[in-house]
């Protein structure tokens, strides 16, 4: 298989707020717009998308209908602890402060409004424990 893209669908009971959530907060702009669906682009980052689907609609099997849980977006930017300040300012729901982690990452958990978690990831340098668990081209520098 050769993919040609690769997004999450989220399936929500309020597809425009959600859309607007991730637009106003994490720098997405809407592609396609309906009542049901709404494909997000990052302003920036054109091979980055989301999408926001109707929880019920009908082009969902009906067994898989449902708001999404168990789900954490990972977003990487370059620098986790401006964007912790910006969203921290904008009133984004966090769950998990900012910390260095020995696995190489420095990040926080934020909430949407559909309860689904977004952790924001800067990736630093490894600690010795962890630098054997990655693939040479693969290390945080």
């Amino acid at each position: 298989m050769r993919p040609t893209q690769y997004y999450p669908l989220l399936q929500t009971k309020d597809v425009a707020g959600t859309a607007d959530f991730y637009c106003r907060n994490f720098g997405f702009k809407p592609m396609f717009e309906s009542d049901w669906y709404v494909h997000l682009q990052s302003a920036e980052t054109p091979s980055v998308n989301l999408a926001v689907l109707q929880h019920d609609h009908e082009t969902i099997p009906e067994e898989a209908r449902g708001v999404s849980r168990g789900v954490i977006l990972t977003i990487e930017v370059e620098d986790v602890d401006a964007e912790n300040s910006r969203l921290q300012a904008a009133g984004v729901p966090i769950v998990h402060p900012l910390r260095s982690e020995p696995h190489g990452q420095r990040h926080a958990i934020y909430r949407d409004p559909n309860g689904i978690m977004i952790d924001v990831v800067t990736p630093i340098p490894p600690s010795e424990e962890f630098l054997a668990d990655y693939a040479a081209e693969a290390v945080p520098v």
